[in-house]
C-alpha cells in the first residue's frame, strides 16, 4: 500500500511538472516586435549578455493599488521579474526576482523599486535595485543588493544597503582588470569603485561633473568599445528625456559630450532609460515607451532597436520602431501591426479593446490598395502552402499578399467573408519562396481590419 501511495504520488508530481512546463511554453513567451513584453508594464530595461543569452532586467511599473496613500499619478513599482532570449524574439518570463517585501531595510509601503542592474563576477551574479529606506535617518532612496547562482535567480537579498551610497538608478561596469564600478543618479551622476566582494564601495564617491548643468538626468549606464568608454543617460533638455552620451578614456571619467542617442518621445512620453549590448555581432539599444499605456505615461513598456556606431566610434542616432529587431518565425502568428512600413493613406492602427490594451493591436485597411508590410519573415527551408488571415470586414473584402514590397511578388490572395465577427481565413500560396523575405498585405476590396498573418505547409 505505502508503495502504491508512492507511485500516485510520483504521478501526480510528473503531472504537475508537465503543466507547469506547458504553462511556460504556452504563456512565458514574448514576440521580437516592440514592444518586447507583451503581458505587463516594464521599463528602465538593464539587458546583458550571460551564457550566451540576453538577459533583461527591468523595472516593473503597476496600476497603484487602492487605499495605500501613494502619490496620485505618479510611478509605482514594488518588485522586479527578469526575461531572457536567444534570439531577441522569443522572451521567458522567469517571474519575480525581488520585491520590496524581501529585506528589512526597505520601507515597503513606498512603491518606489526603480530602475535596477545585474552583473556577474566570479560565477555569482549581483542584482543592484533602489528603494526607499524605513532606517531612521537614513530614510530617503538606498541602493540594496541581492546575490544569487544563477541569472534567473533565486536571488538572495542582502540585509543592508550600500554604504555611503543615497540615490537611484544603478549601473555596473566591470573593467578589462576587473575593476569594478556603480554609478547612479540623485541630482547628478555619481560613480565610485566597488571591492571585489561586489557589496562595498573602494573609493570616495565621485560626481561625474561634465553633465548637463541645466535639467534633470538620471539613468547612467555605461559600456566600453574600442577603449572609448561611453557614459549614457537620459537628459531633460526640453520638456521630457531623450538620451544622451559622452565619452571618455576612463570609467571615473572626464566624459565630453558626444551626441543624441535617442530623440524626446514623439507622444509625449516624459522619461526614457537605456542600456547597450553588443550580441552575436550587432549592437542594440533597450529603452522604453508608454505603448500600452498612451493615456498616462507612468505605466511603460520596453523595447529594443539596432544601434550602429560611425567610423569615429559616434553613435549613430537611433529611431524607435514597433516592428523592433529579431526574425519573425512564419509558421508563428505574424502581429503585421508591428510593421516596417504603411502606406501614406487607408491604413491605421487600433487598440483591440481600449480598457484591456493588453489584448494588441489590430491592422486597420479602409482605401483600396492601402498596405501594410512587415520585415524580416522566415519561411525556412521547404516552401509553405497555406496562409491564415484572422480578419473582419462589415461586408467582406479581398486581401492581396506579396513578398519583399508592395510591388513584389503576389503569394496569396484572400477572400474574407461579410460579418463582424473576426474568422480565421485560409487560402493557398502561389510562387512562394523559402528563406528570409518581407510580407506586404494589400487590401483589394472593402474595408477590413487585420489580426495576424500565419503561413503553414
Amino acid at each position: 500500500m505505502k508503495n502504491k501511495t508512492i507511485l500516485i504520488q510520483g504521478k501526480a508530481q510528473i503531472l504537475k511538472l508537465v503543466f507547469i512546463w506547458c504553462f511556460i511554453l504556452f504563456t512565458g513567451f514574448s514576440f521580437g516586435q516592440n514592444p518586447i513584453i507583451r503581458d505587463q508594464f516594464t521599463a528602465d530595461p538593464s539587458a546583458r549578455v550571460i551564457n550566451g543569452k540576453v538577459f533583461v532586467f527591468p523595472s516593473h511599473d503597476i496600476i497603484a493599488p487602492e487605499g495605500k496613500n501613494l502619490r496620485p499619478n505618479w510611478f509605482c513599482m514594488e518588485d522586479y521579474h527578469v526575461f531572457s532570449s536567444e534570439n531577441l524574439t522569443d522572451w521567458i518570463d522567469h517571474g519575480i526576482i525581488v520585491s520590496q517585501y524581501d529585506a528589512p531595510w526597505i520601507d515597503s509601503s513606498s512603491y518606489s523599486m526603480w530602475a535596477p542592474d545585474c552583473i556577474e563576477r566570479n560565477g555569482k551574479y549581483y542584482f543592484y535595485y533602489p528603494a526607499r529606506s524605513n532606517e531612521g535617518n537614513r530614510r530617503g532612496s538606498r541602493i540594496g543588493v541581492a546575490v544569487a547562482e544563477n541569472p534567473e535567480g533565486p536571488y538572495n537579498p542582502q540585509p543592508k544597503p550600500i554604504e555611503n551610497v543615497i540615490g537611484i538608478d544603478p549601473a555596473m561596469f566591470i573593467d578589462h582588470d576587473g575593476q569594478a564600478y556603480l554609478y547612479w543618479s540623485l541630482g547628478n551622476l555619481f560613480v565610485a569603485k566597488l571591492k571585489d566582494n561586489m557589496l562595498e564601495l573602494d573609493s570616495e564617491v565621485k560626481i561625474i561633473e561634465e553633465m548637463p548643468k541645466e535639467g534633470l538626468k538620471e539613468g547612467p549606464y555605461l559600456f566600453e568599445r574600442n577603449g572609448i568608454y561611453y557614459m549614457t543617460y537620459p537628459h531633460v533638455e526640453n520638456g521630457t528625456e531623450r538620451l544622451e552620451y559622452a565619452i571618455g578614456d576612463n570609467p571615473m571619467g572626464p566624459f565630453k559630450f558626444a551626441g543624441v542617442i535617442m530623440d524626446e518621445s514623439p507622444t509625449g512620453c516624459w522619461t526614457n532609460h537605456q542600456s547597450i549590448i553588443e550580441y552575436k555581432n550587432q549592437w542594440y539599444l533597450f529603452y522604453h515607451h508608454n505603448d500600452y499605456s498612451p493615456k498616462f505615461d507612468k505605466n511603460r513598456s520596453i523595447r529594443v532597436d539596432s544601434l550602429f556606431f560611425n567610423t569615429d566610434g559616434t553613435i549613430q542616432k537611433v529611431s524607435p520602431t514597433l516592428r523592433g529587431v529579431g526574425v519573425a518565425d512564419a509558421k508563428q502568428k505574424i502581429q503585421i501591426d508591428r510593421y516596417s512600413h504603411l502606406s501614406e493613406t487607408g491604413a491605421s492602427i487600433a487598440f483591440h479593446d481600449t480598457l484591456d490594451t493588453f489584448k494588441g493591436w489590430k491592422t486597420i485597411l479602409e482605401n483600396k490598395d492601402s498596405w501594410i508590410q512587415y520585415n524580416t519573415v522566415d519561411f525556412g527551408k521547404k516552401k509553405l502552402k497555406k496562409v491564415q488571415v484572422k480578419a473582419t470586414s462589415e461586408v467582406g473584402s479581398t486581401l492581396e499578399i506579396r513578398l519583399d514590397k508592395v510591388n513584389g511578388s503576389v503569394i496569396s490572395e484572400i477572400e474574407i467573408p461579410a460579418g463582424s465577427d473576426w474568422e480565421i481565413v485560409k487560402a493557398g500560396t502561389i510562387k512562394m519562396k523559402k528563406g528570409i523575405h518581407n510580407i506586404v498585405v494589400i487590401l483589394k476590396g472593402n474595408a477590413a481590419e487585420i489580426d495576424w498573418v500565419r503561413f503553414e505547409k
